[in-house]
């Protein structure tokens, strides 16, 4: 067999079987402190895919920089087939700053593909693209829900897209559910250039669960194997089926006031079913929230205090309700209790 050339990335070599962090310049502060992206290289031996995990473009999303962190533990990486690229902040600028957007208030996944004299999120997106994306045959994007709210883990995929069809069901994260691609997303970026992209989402902001942690590491490494990139040893098996949404929705508050949620993710729902209620600071008033279809909540607002307007619940729209959610409940059950020293 002919053996691997070394891997190139941020003008630096990775030779076969060694693994490495690379610095790629973005650009420098007004105080003259360089701003990188940090790369986390590992090149197998032996030939496979090229796949990156993606984590923090936005940058109060932090609950994936904690996947990538265990992700890169798991002792089954110093076999690799193939090449990982592990990308734990994309968005620096807002993971230091605790905010979605950077500096200059535009959200990074909005402006893909990017260019090299544009913006500040313009010239990262860009810089993205050049290093990781086009390198790449394949990538899983990890995300959660913004800040005051929180997302049952779930994974969005491109509609028709058979092969992320297939990878998502490998992942195993309890919802499946397809996403429209956004203008602007890394996700149509790099399905333009060719290179199929798993989102990821769960959790919330600012914050870590340790059931999405968990479920994000499991489903990386499901889907690692699927692609031939490592053994089945030590990936945990999928105990119950994805539950699959075509479509989904929001219900938002009727009245501004004060809220109480009556369901939480993974919760089951009908048309019917009082999902809270909204009520003003005197308690005169109160202002129920009612569910129109079967489905399951993998979404909901953590906030008491809400706006006439605001996103309250995220609904999946399933015709089987009943059944989907003894279906995330064995996700939610299932979900390894490993520590890091065991997987991993």
């Amino acid at each position: 067999m002919t053996p691997r050339t070394a891997f190139y990335i941020g003008g630096q070599s990775v030779p076969p079987g060694t693994r490495k962090t690379i610095d790629v310049p973005v650009s420098t502060l007004s105080d003259h402190t360089p701003v990188n992206l940090a790369v986390h290289v590992i090149h197998g031996r032996r030939p496979g895919p090229v796949l990156f995990v993606s984590a923090a473009v936005h940058g109060d999303e932090v609950i994936g920089v904690e996947i990538v962190r265990r992700l890169l533990k798991a002792r089954m990486l110093d076999r690799l087939a193939g090449t990982l690229l592990a990308v734990p902040i994309v968005n620096s600028f807002g993971f230091h700053n605790h905010s979605r957007y950077l500096p200059d208030r535009r959200d990074l996944n909005r402006c893909f593909p990017g260019g090299a004299q544009g913006s500040m999120a313009s010239r990262l997106a860009h810089i993205f693209m050049e290093e990781i994306v086009r390198r790449s045959d394949v990538g899983i994007d990890l995300h959660s829900a913004a800040i005051h709210r929180i997302n049952l883990p779930q994974i969005r995929l491109t509609p028709d897209n058979e092969r992320l069809r297939h990878l998502g069901e490998v992942f195993g994260a309890p919802v499946m559910m397809q996403s429209k691609l956004r203008e602007g997303s890394l996700r149509i970026a790099a399905e333009e250039e060719g290179v199929d992209v798993l989102l990821y989402e769960g959790g919330e902001g600012l914050r870590f669960d340790e059931l999405t942690v968990r479920a994000g590491v499991s489903g990386c490494l499901r889907v690692m194997h699927a692609l031939g990139m490592i053994g089945v040893k030590g990936v945990p098996k999928v105990k119950s089926k994805p539950v699959q949404a075509a479509t989904s929705r929001w219900y938002r508050a009727p009245v501004g006031g004060v809220f109480r949620a009556y369901v939480t993710i993974g919760d089951t729902v009908e048309p019917g079913t009082v999902l809270g209620v909204v009520s003003d600071p005197m308690g005169e008033t109160d202002c129920e929230v009612h569910c129109e279809e079967q489905g399951i909540v993998i979404g909901r607002s953590n906030m008491p205090a809400v706006y006439e307007g605001e996103a309250l619940f995220h609904i999946a729209e399933t015709p089987k309700a009943e059944a989907a959610a003894e279906g995330v409940a064995a996700h939610l059950e299932a979900a390894p209790l490993y520590d890091e020293d065991e997987i991993l």
